[in-house]
């Protein structure tokens, strides 16, 4: 694997391509890891099963996303294309009577009303008017609402911002893999601008249902050590701008191959100090959901890893990282070192979970893997009623005992789906598509618990005192 590792004091690196079936199986009854094409690591022998039992999965899990890449794709851009072919024709009803008419509406994929398949689980498209700046839940709100839209097409992203948000829209990006070699990474920026404040908001896409190239950063348990921070995930990493051949050089040392798309955090932090140094108070949020979370909570931590003016300046403005349903990203030491610069350069830190979506309790925290979560958990019930705690409950999802309670809780979230715009009004009212999205929460209850209709419910309807520091929860 052609990639220098100097940055990292230790790593063990999985590449899907190299495998072959025998060495596959050879790592389930081989502790030899030197001998594995596939493996690269820093270490030669992994005597611990369960550990080359991870491997092997993780392995055959990317094995077969590339595979079924292409089917993937075609299967999601026919489902995306029947949803909004109905949308566009009004409803099913209007998309006959179109038909037979000879006046069908062809959706435009790349238009300001096409909606991903995200996107129509979730319609919404205003903010909570309600929800005021100076209101606790401001930024948490904002950054829900420009998570969900990050899923969206460039135009629509746009429309929303400048003509339903009345905001500034800077920009949306696609950033290049190194290791997928092509652009995958997707974010877009917007400015919230008035006379008492100036806030820059930063929003990863997170992983959208039908791209296995998003699946395989998920399931890639790669992982390299940086000296003094810890070990991080190493799909992650890859999704925000690790270079095979120099890995994490400074950015005064990076030159832009102009024949491709950019890398996500040198080219994000570029822009942002471009901003930043317009106006002495502008201050700038990271977001994300799901995979779009964790790459939003790396962002500062490559930050600390660079030294320079410019790291500082940007530590120094970031008011705050907002991430929702996302996986862990580190390990212990990772976690400790984070919490300690949060609090050195004041940055606030919530990790938003909702009920029992799986998302968060990935990868697994056990002795095993070493992911473990860190910073405020603010954990949400089905009745949107907020806890701050270390951990969310059941921790690692899968667990015989917590199933019967989970499918419980599911049946009352479909309920739910049925009775809440008569109790909260017609803003809340959930699609056919998300209720029939919530029948398949009774078998897999962490999947529609991840969609983000709960986490824009939790910003909204969850007390704002969470977001006051330590010394005034009540």
């Amino acid at each position: 694997m052609a990639c220098d590792k100097g940055f990292s004091c230790s790593y063990m690196l999985l590449e899907p391509k190299d495998v072959g079936f025998f060495d596959l199986i050879h790592i389930l009854f081989s502790n030899n890891l030197g001998r594995r094409r596939f493996v690269d690591s820093s270490e030669e022998t992994e005597d611990d099963f369960e550990r080359r039992w991870l491997i092997f999965l993780s392995i055959v899990v990317q094995k077969l996303l590339q595979f079924v890449a292409k089917p993937m794709e075609t299967i999601g851009w026919g489902i995306e294309m029947c949803l909004n072919l109905i949308s566009s024709n009004q409803s099913l009803v209007g998309l006959i009577l179109n038909f037979l008419r000879g006046k069908v509406i062809i959706p435009d994929k790349d238009s300001r009303t096409f909606l991903s398949f995200i996107g129509n689980l979730d319609k919404r498209v205003e903010l909570d008017k309600s929800i005021k700046h100076g209101d606790g839940r401001y930024n948490a709100a904002l950054s829900m609402m420009a998570s969900k839209i990050s899923y969206e097409n460039a135009f629509y992203i746009r429309t929303t911002v400048d003509q339903h948000w009345k905001m500034e829209f800077l920009g949306s990006y696609d950033f290049w893999n190194d290791y997928q070699g092509k652009a995958t990474t997707q974010a877009f920026m917007l400015r919230d601008k008035s006379d008492d404040h100036d806030t820059i908001v930063v929003a990863f896409r997170g992983t959208e249902p039908f791209d296995a190239d998003a699946w395989c950063s998920d399931f890639d348990i790669s992982w390299y050590q940086l000296k003094g921070v810890g070990r991080i995930h190493g799909g992650f990493m890859k999704s925000l701008g690790l270079q095979k051949n120099v890995g994490w050089p400074e950015p005064e040392e990076v030159k832009q191959d102009d024949s491709r798309p950019a890398l996500a955090y040198y080219a994000i932090r570029d822009m942002l100090k471009k901003l930043l140094l317009e106006n002495d108070k502008a201050r700038f949020i990271i977001t994300g959901h799901s995979l779009g979370g964790a790459l939003a909570i790396l962002f500062p931590a490559l930050l600390t890893f660079h030294n320079g003016r410019d790291s500082d300046l940007l530590l120094e403005r970031l008011e705050g990282v907002y991430t929702f349903g996302q996986p862990r990203v580190g390990d212990k030491d990772f976690g400790q070192y984070m919490e300690k610069k949060m609090i050195e350069h004041k940055i606030k830190y919530f990790r938003f979970v909702y009920g029992n979506d799986m998302v968060p309790r990935l990868p697994y925290d056990d002795k095993a893997l070493m992911f473990k979560h860190f910073g405020t958990c603010l954990y949400y019930n089905r009745k949107y009623e907020v806890q701050v705690v270390p951990e969310e409950p059941n921790k690692n999802y899968f667990s015989p005992k917590g199933t019967i309670p989970m499918m419980i809780n599911a049946f009352g979230e479909l309920i739910r789906s049925f009775t809440i715009p008569y109790k909260l009004g017609p803003n809340y009212k959930e699609g056919l598509l998300f209720k029939m999205f919530r029948l398949i929460g009774l078998v897999m209850p962490g999947a529609s618990a991840h969609c983000p209709q709960d986490y824009v419910n939790s910003t909204r309807l969850g007390s704002s005192h969470v977001f006051l520091p330590p010394k005034h929860y009540l």
